[in-house]
């Protein structure tokens, strides 16, 4: 459905975004994960239309942004950080007035407002003034305004951002009750969001993708937490009899770390080797994968760059 080549934004010297490449199918929730400066903004802003890249392309549905701008936008509904509200207005008639600029044909409108108002349960605010609303209905007057022409992909710029705990799992609940009929993608600073909503998630660092995969496989564990009575040596040598090269790590008198390599299945592992613990005789006080989290993750990426950085110099 979308497909990004080799995306660059530059202001003079400086590469906002530098060739980024990725594709996201019909149906996906992904997460645009990055600092704050990353480029998340500035990719949106080049999905969306409203900025222009200073090199690569952006094709939505085979189409060409550069091309069908305008064409592309009718499938798109974006909210932005700071939505452009005008709180003068109550939350009704500044739906109708994005339904007019959405092109919606006036005998639609109505259909389209009240749509709108009802998947994000605005009903009760609906004749308050935009001014009166708290942080997390305006963020639901933004997500109302992004949907109301039933876009086939929602873009939501940091949609939880200033809410409190309450509002942040209702924004929640709202994006993933939306992701039943569009695209979703989400950009954000914040990895509990992507933990909580998507199913996939593209790591930014400084203006290059730094990793795309789906939050199942970027979990997936590469070390085998053990806790046992085994000596070392002895567990060094069940490993070597089946896995070679394989060796275990001993951190304290009984506990145990074990790298798994990518094409081990960390469960199967893990329970042949409590066999072989239990048939030697040996004590198991707990085995389990250590399973990966964003923010390992993310700090695994700025460690890597770290080091490269220092090897750069040193050459």
């Amino acid at each position: 459905m979308i497909h990004v080549k080799n995306l660059s934004r530059r202001y003079g010297d400086f590469a906002a975004v530098d060739k980024v490449t990725f594709a996201i199918n019909s149906g996906e929730i992904v997460g645009l994960l990055g600092h704050n400066g990353a480029g998340k903004t500035t990719i949106m802003k080049m999905i969306t239309g409203f900025l222009e890249p200073s090199e690569g392309s952006i094709e939505i549905n085979n189409l060409s942004i550069n091309q069908h701008a305008k064409e592309i936008q009718q499938y798109i509904g974006y909210l932005p950080e700071n939505l452009p509200v005008y709180p003068e207005l109550n939350v009704l008639d500044y739906l109708f007035y994005c339904a007019q600029v959405r092109n919606i044909p006036a005998d639609k409108q109505q259909d389209a407002v009240a749509g709108a108002v009802r998947k994000t349960e605005l009903a009760e605010k609906a004749m308050h003034p935009i001014s009166t609303l708290s942080r997390g209905f305006k963020q639901r007057v933004g997500v109302a305004q992004a949907l109301i022409h039933n876009p086939k992909i929602l873009i939501l710029d940091e949609p939880t951002n200033g809410l409190d705990p309450h509002q942040t799992q209702q924004m929640r609940n709202l994006v993933r009750s939306l992701a039943t009929h569009a695209t979703v993608i989400i950009s954000t600073h914040i990895m509990q969001e992507v933990d909580a909503l998507c199913d996939r998630v593209l790591i930014l660092d400084n203006g290059q993708l730094a990793i795309d995969q789906t939050l199942a496989s970027l979990r997936r564990s590469d070390t085998l937490a053990l806790s046992s009575s085994i000596s070392g040596d002895k567990l060094n040598a069940i490993l070597g009899e089946k896995y070679g090269a394989l060796t275990a790590q001993q951190i304290t008198a009984d506990e145990y770390r074990i790298p798994l390599p990518e094409t081990l299945d960390d469960r199967l592992f893990a329970s042949w080797l409590a066999e072989q613990l239990i048939q030697s005789g040996e004590k198991i006080y707990a085995i389990n994968p250590l399973l990966r989290d964003l923010e390992t993750v993310f700090r695994g990426i700025h460690q890597q760059k770290r080091h490269q950085g220092d090897k750069t110099h040193a050459a």
